[in-house]
Formats: C-alpha cells, sequence, structure tokens
C-alpha cells in the first residue's frame, strides 16, 4: 500500500512585520517565520536574499503555488545552453514550516479561557469535565493552556455535554 505524503502548503499570508512573516499552512495551522533566523539557519545572509533584510525588501513577498517569493532577489539559474535566465528566490514550504513557530491564535485563546471559567463556576475538575464530555484530563488542560487546537465537534461535546451550556458561534 502506498504511504501519502503530506506536503505543507501555504494558502495565506496574515501579516509581515518586522523580519517575520505570519503565514496559514494547509494544516490550518498559522505560524511565523523569523525570516532573519531562517536566512542565517540555511546560511542565506551572504547570498542574494539578503536583500530581504533590507527595509522594505522582505515585504514585496507574494504567495506563488503554495510557497513564498521574491521577485526583488537577484538569483539566476543556468540554462542548457548556458544562457542564464533569472528566477525568483522561493524557500519551499516545508522548510518554511519546519523552521516557523506556531502563532496563538486569539480564537484558542479566548476558548481555553472560557472553558476553564465555566468549569470552574460549575465547581468541576478538569477530570470531572473530561469524563463528562468523553474527552481526557490531559486534553482539556491541553485547551484551558492554549496548547492544543480544537475541533469544532468536540468543542461543542465539552460546551453542550461537558458544561450543560449551549454554544453559538458568530462569524464577524
Amino acid at each position: 500500500m502506498r504511504k501519502t505524503l503530506k506536503i505543507p502548503r501555504i494558502l495565506k499570508i496574515n501579516w509581515i512585520r518586522d523580519m517575520s512573516i505570519s503565514v496559514v499552512f494547509n494544516n490550518g495551522e498559522s505560524r511565523i517565520i523569523d525570516v532573519y533566523g531562517l536566512l542565517k539557519k540555511l546560511d542565506l545572509i551572504n547570498s542574494p536574499a539578503r536583500i530581504l533584510l533590507e527595509p522594505g525588501e522582505l515585504s514585496k513577498v507574494e504567495l506563488v503555488d503554495n510557497t513564498l517569493s521574491w521577485e526583488n532577489v537577484e538569483q539566476y539559474i543556468t540554462l542548457r545552453g548556458g544562457d542564464k535566465r533569472k528566477v525568483p528566490f522561493e524557500i519551499g514550504a516545508d522548510v518554511l514550516f519546519r523552521y516557523s513557530k506556531p502563532e496563538k491564535s486569539e480564537f484558542l485563546i479566548k476558548i481555553g479561557r472560557m472553558i476553564k471559567e465555566n468549569r470552574l463556576k460549575s465547581g468541576m475538575t478538569q477530570q470531572e469535565l473530561a469524563l463528562k464530555s468523553g474527552t481526557t484530563r490531559t486534553y482539556i488542560s491541553r485547551i484551558e493552556n492554549e496548547r492544543s487546537d480544537i475541533e469544532l465537534g468536540t468543542l461543542r461535546k465539552i460546551i453542550e455535554t461537558g458544561l450543560g451550556k449551549k454554544i453559538e458561534i458568530q462569524i464577524k
């Protein structure tokens, strides 16, 4: 049986600040890429990519074929006939994923706080909430401490079955 490869892809650029870029990967995770640290780790500080360290150059990034691409970096490839062709500077999404760090989601922080506050108001321990909602104490702890993502079905079980509350979701 063939094994399916899960290749990370970038779906969206959230923001660019200083030397960092926040992106959303296809697993739904927002991650922060420290571009200076990445160029240093990949030993590209003395390559043409060093232009990205100059003010304004990093923000010229585009999302091309689910990875980050910079046309402003002077990079060339040599074709078979010896001709040189300018190509954009790109770092594969798999490398960007590996060298990035998760970005804390305001949504997950709020969810974790709401669950903890309501659990404490109800006088329940994490273990009691876990038993009532069909999860584990460790999972409840991870959600309350913003260390785990949560699926909508599981959120519904915790809120409605575990805490006995109603859940409402708004999109603004």
